[in-house]
């Protein structure tokens, strides 16, 4: 079969690999449909992470069911389903509790949490390929309407960062009738934004510096804050009569950088700290490792950061971190998305083939205007 495979920093190309198969009673065989392009990919696109060489990107991924094992009682062969990045077995302690970000039996016996295509969790194969093996499967695959194939573009936000937006909403704590302030505008970002608006806040502020990802903020009705025009924390401030926001988001991570490109694994969270009001709460779903070669300086690279503790504990602010357990709300963002109540498909700038996955790759690590969200369609 093709796949996207990883040859070392800012190097990938489609190649012919061993095809996914049924390995184990519980497994399902998904023929890849859509599979996105993720901002945190290009963590490993960078070669900014540990992914070996030779592995396939792609942890959010949507197909059609087309073997199925012998244990597997659920799903069937022609179902349209979504696959959570989280790989996860159902039956640990931790996914018995709903964690299924952190499953005990999908990754090393000292590691919890297990992801498609991705540094660190587990080694599993990734989705930018044609097929895709899921294990579990009646436990991981999310059914899809009818109109899966219609609304491809929509349902494929499931996979990761629809719930994840959503998860970093529900970290902050907001309630309706509060204002939340996101950093970050890419896709993760963007779906924070479409969350806070679901849930009722009176006032969404996106900060970004790409007109790009800011115009398509304004378009679901949040404030476009461009910090590369003025401090984010002193717009914010003007937004929100001097208070601060109730709530705010990190949708950004450790690769973040000022308007200079002087990189700050801090930034993002210091600004948020800065920007939240006294009591306020912090939602971060941006990535953060736990240590990082290529970082600019020594503290980074030992996957730390000088984050200002003294004035988020003075604050009494709380923050809530880590990966989205895409399980807790994928069903019901997906009856969102049939009942046309939400669209997250508008983020999308580019449908395209396998075979052009590697000069998307190029175009989304550069920020090219226009490139927002990448969605490759093997089949």
């Amino acid at each position: 079969m093709k796949a996207l495979v990883y040859n070392g920093p800012r190097d990938v190309s489609v190649s012919e690999v061993p095809d996914a198969r049924i390995e184990r009673p519980n497994d399902v065989l998904v023929k890849i449909t859509s599979t996105n392009i993720c901002g945190s990919d290009l963590h490993m696109y960078e070669g900014r992470t540990d992914f070996d060489k030779g592995r396939i990107f792609g942890h959010e991924n949507l197909g059609e069911v087309i073997e199925v094992g012998g244990g597997v009682d659920k799903i069937e062969v022609g179902d349209m389903v979504s696959v959570p990045f989280n790989v996860s077995c159902g039956h640990c302690r931790n996914c018995e509790h709903g964690l299924t970000n952190y499953c005990l039996a999908a990754n090393e016996p000292d590691m919890a949490g297990g992801a498609y295509g991705f540094a660190d969790m587990g080694g599993w194969a990734g989705g930018q390929a044609e097929y895709l093996r899921i294990p579990w499967g009646d436990f991981q695959c999310l059914r899809l309407p009818d109109d899966a194939k219609e609304k491809q573009n929509d349902y494929t936000m499931l996979s990761d960062i629809l719930p994840t937006g959503w998860h970093a909403v529900e970290m902050s704590g907001l309630v309706p009738g509060e204002t939340i302030v996101i950093y970050g505008g890419g896709p993760v970002g963007l779906m924070a934004a479409l969350s806070a608006s679901v849930k009722g806040a009176a006032k969404v502020m996106v900060v970004d510096r790409h007109p790009d990802r800011l115009k398509l903020a304004e378009q679901i009705g949040a404030i476009p804050i461009d910090d590369s025009k003025g401090s984010p924390v002193d717009q914010i401030m003007e937004q929100t009569g001097g208070r601060g926001a109730d709530r705010g988001a990190e949708c950004v991570g450790y690769q973040a950088h000022d308007p200079q490109g002087n990189e700050d694994n801090a930034l993002t969270l210091n600004n948020l700290v800065a920007s939240v009001k006294f009591t306020g709460g912090i939602g971060t779903v941006g990535v953060f490792v736990p240590q990082d070669p290529g970082a600019p300086d020594e503290l980074a690279q030992q996957g730390k950061a000088r984050f200002d503790f003294g004035s988020f504990w003075f604050k009494g602010q709380q923050m809530g971190c880590g990966q989205a357990p895409v399980k807790r709300y994928n069903r019901h963002l997906r009856n969102l998305i049939a009942e046309n109540k939400i669209a997250p498909s508008w983020i999308v700038s580019h449908n395209l083939t396998l075979d052009q996955a590697p000069e998307a790759y190029q175009h989304f690590d550069a920020r090219d205007d226009g490139w927002t969200k990448v969605v490759l369609n093997p089949a």
